[in-house]
């Protein structure tokens, strides 16, 4: 018998073996496949179950935000109100004290040339 032989009898047996495994699997196989199936389907009724029963919920929770955010643009508003005519007396008061204090610096500087102007011709 040649190594040839021998590798096709090897070969010849191992098929023989893997399809009589796969035959013996093949019950498993659609065992399986009919549990993965009745699993999915329960998961997809227990899904649509609990949507059904959050959706009020979520409603809910819908509503509740959309007042939280009714009350804090009127509350913001409000506070504008209240505030703003502070804010544009503060800006005014900037402006003038921006304006005083360019006044001094403009003054400072017509000192500062009439004091060396005056050092000049004295000397």
């Amino acid at each position: 018998m040649s190594f040839a032989d021998t590798l096709k009898k090897w070969l010849g047996k191992a098929k023989e073996e893997a399809a009589e495994i796969s035959e013996k699997a093949a019950p498993m196989v659609d065992k399986a496949k009919e549990m993965s199936k009745e699993a999915y389907e329960k998961a997809k009724v227990e899904a649509a179950e609990l949507s059904e029963k959050a959706a009020p919920m979520v409603d809910k929770a819908k509503e509740m935000s959309k007042e939280a955010y009714g009350k804090a643009k009127e509350a913001a508003s409000e506070t504008w109100d209240k505030v703003e005519d502070k804010v544009e007396d503060m800006r005014g008061k900037g402006a003038d004290a921006a304006e005083a204090v360019a006044e001094t610096a403009t003054e400072a500087e017509a000192v500062v040339e009439s004091v060396e102007d005056a050092g000049e011709t004295q000397s």
